[in-house]
């Protein structure tokens, strides 16, 4: 076998290297092969993980992995209570979901906050929905947040989405809808989910108070002639990180 060393191979001006002839393949030593053909094999690189919270941690790089693409986004606001009266209640607003593409060269680890979802005010009673967590992604060089959601009102307009910040795409979360004295709210959408239902009344039973699922807004109490409901509860925020080699 020949064995030659040198520093660099470079071109004539005006023309191209060529290594060998077609078909013949170079193999390099850390088990990669470039095929005089136009493709390669063995390189690691493109989408090799990903990582889900649902909950506070840690996110940890994994051997090497040099580049991740997140999703942040924070808790929804919970519906307001149905008031006596036919006061219904309108539905939470959604967390709010930030998009960020990061070079974790240089970054072990981040904190990763998860917002909740707000709590559904209670019925018979002027009670609005609580406002959601925030969640964020923090390295000690770069937040990235999810605002939480506002809570609904009373007999009023839904709360405002949340907002994201710092992200390459910042989407604010849908509004809840407003409720009136005929009519209870739903929650707003978030990212990834509709809003929660508002409840309903069939003979005095509620129907539905489904609260809402990652990051959207919980729905509106109703107050019927026999029931004066409690509003649904945000769901919880979310961090959802792709890792890249």
């Amino acid at each position: 076998m020949s064995e030659v060393k040198v520093n660099k191979i470079s071109p004539r001006a005006g023309t191209d290297v060529t290594l060998g002839d077609s078909g013949d393949t170079f193999t390099i030593p850390s088990g990669a092969t470039l095929t005089n053909s136009g493709t390669a094999t063995g390189f690691a690189s493109g989408l090799a993980s990903v990582q889900v919270f649902t909950s506070d941690g840690t996110w940890t790089r994994p051997a090497s992995i040099t580049k991740v693409i997140m999703y942040v986004t924070g808790g929804g606001g919970g519906g307001a209570g149905a008031w006596s009266g036919n006061f219904n209640g309108s539905g939470g607003s959604a967390g709010g979901t930030a998009i960020k593409f990061l070079d974790v060269s240089s970054i072990s680890t981040s904190t990763i906050t998860v917002g909740s979802g707000g709590a559904g005010g209670a019925g018979a009673g002027i009670n609005n929905g609580v406002t959601g967590g925030n969640s964020s992604w923090a390295d000690g060089a770069n937040t990235i947040t999810g605002n939480g959601g506002i809570g609904g009102l009373p007999d009023g307009p839904g709360g405002l989405g949340g907002t994201g910040s710092n992200g390459d795409i910042n989407i604010q979360g849908s509004r809840g809808t407003h409720s009136n004295q005929a009519y209870e709210g739903m929650g707003g959408s978030s990212y990834w989910s509709g809003g929660g239902l508002g409840s309903g009344n069939n003979g005095g039973n509620v129907v539905n108070a489904n609260p809402g699922i990652m990051g959207s807004g919980g729905g509106g109490g109703y107050a019927g002639a026999t029931n004066v409901d409690d509003g649904g509860a945000g769901g919880d925020g979310v961090v959802w990180i792709q890792e890249y080699k």
